[in-house]
């Protein structure tokens, strides 16, 4: 069974003094120790949350990357430059980021490589829109941006993903798919795996990202293919994120 993985993202949110307080409660937390915990804070909150998270169960990710490596790409930031600030995973397809800022399948594989080349672990997000699932073209479109990605990989470097499914509908409106809607698609996820590596498959951390909270965690987390969740705005709440972390004890 892979190792459970509750990731936040705060998007464009959060201060310098949430970064603390949750730096403060992650010290003291008393959380299951198989459950991995990471926060994906905005970039200029990096470096204070190295510092903050310090000694606890924190890891820390950022929520997109460059594909390129240095150069005259002004607002942009590089893989390197991310490491070198103390993250050690970041985001890569947010639907966020395919929607609002164009990137498609290609950028999103070049970003992949990207964090790979530095030893971030990507965390590659998949996800259908509404119109998408209406239409039942769900398992086509999420298989079809995993498979973007993964064809294009050497075996070695598949392994060091890990896979978000989104369903686009589902974030930021208040609905949530239900845990057997979540689950039907990651088992499609880690059928589609198994057909590169059985191995790959049984290993991969496959994390639900559509409006996971305090209330719905323990449910969808007890689903056999959801490994974790990446969280959006009850990771931006202390005592909410706790709670889903202890879920997935």
């Amino acid at each position: 069974m892979p190792t459970p993985l509750i990731a936040g993202n705060w998007k464009m949110n959060g201060s310098r003094a949430l970064v603390e307080e949750f730096g403060r409660a992650f010290h003291d937390a008393d959380l299951p120790e198989c459950v991995a915990v990471a926060l994906m804070v905005p970039f200029p909150y990096l470096d204070a949350a190295v510092r903050a998270f310090d000694g606890s169960r924190l890891s820390l990710g950022a929520q997109t990357l460059s594909d390129q490596p240095a150069g005259a790409f002004t607002g942009e930031v590089s893989g390197e430059m991310l490491r070198e600030c103390g993250a050690r995973m970041v985001l890569v397809g947010h639907s966020e980021r395919r929607t609002l800022f164009g990137e498609d399948d290609a950028a999103v594989l070049a970003r992949v490589r990207a964090a790979l080349a530095v030893e971030l672990t990507p965390v590659l997000c998949v996800g259908e829109t509404l119109e998408e699932r209406d239409a039942g073209r769900t398992e086509a479109v999420v298989l079809g941006q995993l498979e973007a990605v993964f064809d294009a990989l050497k075996p070695a470097e598949r392994a060091r993903l890990v896979i978000a499914y989104e369903p686009v509908w589902a974030i930021g409106t208040g609905r949530t798919a239900t845990p057997d809607q979540a689950q039907a698609v990651h088992g499609a996820i880690r059928e589609r795996l198994a057909s590169y590596d059985t191995e790959l498959a049984a290993a991969m951390q496959v994390l639900y990202g559509g409006s996971m909270k305090a209330a719905n965690a323990a449910e969808l987390l007890a689903q056999p293919d959801i490994d974790g969740g990446l969280v959006g705005g009850a990771s931006l709440k202390v005592d909410d994120f706790l709670a889903i972390c202890q879920s997935a004890g």
